[in-house]
């Protein structure tokens, strides 16, 4: 991203917040809006096309492996210099208890989407809490 992309990009903390559906296209549907929503936000297409397959990999992880209704929060920050978008999804917790299957995929057609997710983000992590179970990473895209 060249500085004068940087620049154009808005500043300030920004957050949008997309519910998901629980049915099939609703990944395909929120990428759509959020595609505009990061044009709209001037970021270069190459690191708009990481932050667009980090959504698609936690929300299909939340509709796969989560109970819903899921939520995701996008957000653009910028912290100690750093600028970044933030990619939360937020479901109602696993559809099985913890260390049983919950499929019988073969495990090398799924699986990947959360080492995608770890490649491509500065930072990641998962938070339990009252609400459910939030997925988050964090990418990077320029400092100030």
């Amino acid at each position: 991203m060249t500085p004068a992309q940087l620049d154009a990009a808005p500043f300030g903390e920004v957050e949008h917040v997309f519910p998901l559906p629980h049915a099939p296209g609703a990944v395909s549907a929120v990428r759509r809006r959020i595609r505009t929503l990061l044009t709209d936000w001037n970021l270069a297409a190459d690191f708009a096309e990481d932050v667009l397959l980090v959504v698609s990999e936690l929300l299909t992880n939340a509709i796969v492996h989560a109970l819903p209704p899921a939520t995701l929060r996008l957000s653009r920050s910028q912290a100690e210099r750093c600028r970044a978008i933030r990619v939360e999804v937020t479901d109602m917790g696993p559809v099985t208890p913890a260390g049983l299957s919950t499929s019988t995929h073969d495990p090398d057609e799924h699986g990947r989407g959360l080492g995608i997710v770890t490649a491509l983000a500065a930072r990641c992590g998962v938070r339990v809490h009252s609400g459910g179970t939030s997925r988050w990473a964090e990418l990077e895209f320029g400092r100030s």
